[in-house]
């Protein structure tokens, strides 16, 4: 009796085992009754008939990355260089994944290839250094296209590395070298001329203010010098004008008046002229005062 129970513990294990099935997040049970395809079972508690249906294959929907292996590359101008590719991929429509192509990875794989091939091929070396977007564009688009039949979305494709032969990696080196040598002393030179005109610019500044300064000066000096002399013959008109009128209101006889004019041609002459040009008027003076002296002496005698 105990045997009977265990065998039917054991039986009743096995149709449990067969029958319930668990399918974890991000994954999915491809379904197969009698050898055809019957359903997609996501994730969660799924029952299924024992020994009639059964998991033909449990496929991920998460992102999924896959290294192209390094494919040797001709260029144009016949450079054979080396290409490192990476593919991110998703599966879109599991079942397509599992019925339309015998291996998902290995179709993309060759599909890469023939793409970089057929890209790079077109290519020169310089410019496939130069024009990594344009490739990786180009392959993502080929791939993305080519896989839609097998329920599969290509999302990027990445070149890891392009790596040319030895030789030519050599005279890259050289050529860079030389390129930035010959950018390091046109730089230097921009800034030696640079610093040149800059030096200039701040001289002609200098003595564009020097000019202005000693013009300014100029001009101050030569209106306060114009200002003294101004207000010294405004003071002499005012001091002959006030001789003049204490004179008149002196009533000054004609000696007087030729006394003065003696005086005044007395300070004339104490000038570093050589020539001094007498007034006629002052001529009657001078006969007046010989006249006197001679009278002083008669009376002397």
């Amino acid at each position: 009796m105990l045997g009977f129970l265990f065998v039917l513990f054991v039986i009743i294990a096995i149709v449990a085992y067969k029958t319930i099935k668990i399918v974890r997040q991000s994954e999915v049970f491809i379904i197969e009754r009698l050898g055809k395809f019957h359903k997609v079972a996501g994730a969660g508690l799924t029952i299924i008939v024992p020994f009639i249906d059964r998991v033909r294959s449990v496929v991920s929907l998460k992102q999924q990355t896959m290294d192209i292996p390094p494919q040797n590359v001709i260029t144009t101008d016949n450079v054979t260089i080396t290409i490192d590719t990476v593919v991110f991929y998703k599966i879109t429509d599991p079942a397509k994944a599992v019925y339309e192509i015998q291996s998902l990875k290995k179709g993309i794989e060759y599909l890469a290839i023939t793409t970089i091939r057929d890209i790079v091929g077109k290519m020169e070396l310089d410019e496939t250094f130069s024009s990594r977007d344009i490739i990786n564009t180009k392959l993502r688009t080929v791939l993305d296209e080519a896989t839609d039949v097998w329920g599969c979305k290509v999302d990027r494709v990445e070149i890891k590395d392009i790596t040319p032969p030895a030789d030519i990696r050599d005279a890259m080196e050289k050529q860079m070298n030389a390129e930035r040598n010959k950018r390091a002393l046109i730089l230097q030179a921009e800034g030696e001329r640079q610093s040149a005109i800059t030096l200039a610019e701040g001289r002609k500044e200098a003595a564009i203010l020097d000019a202005e300064a000693d013009r300014e000066a100029r001009m101050r000096r030569a209106t306060g010098e114009a200002a003294a002399i101004k207000e010294v013959a405004e003071a002499k008109a005012q001091e002959i004008q006030m001789v003049y009128e204490a004179i008149k209101n002196s009533n000054p006889d004609e000696k007087l008046v030729q006394i003065k004019s003696l005086e005044a041609l007395q300070e004339v002459a104490k000038g570093e002229a050589n020539k001094i040009f007498i007034p006629f008027e002052a001529t009657s003076a001078l006969s007046s005062l010989g006249a006197i002296k001679d009278v002083m002496k008669d009376d002397k005698k």
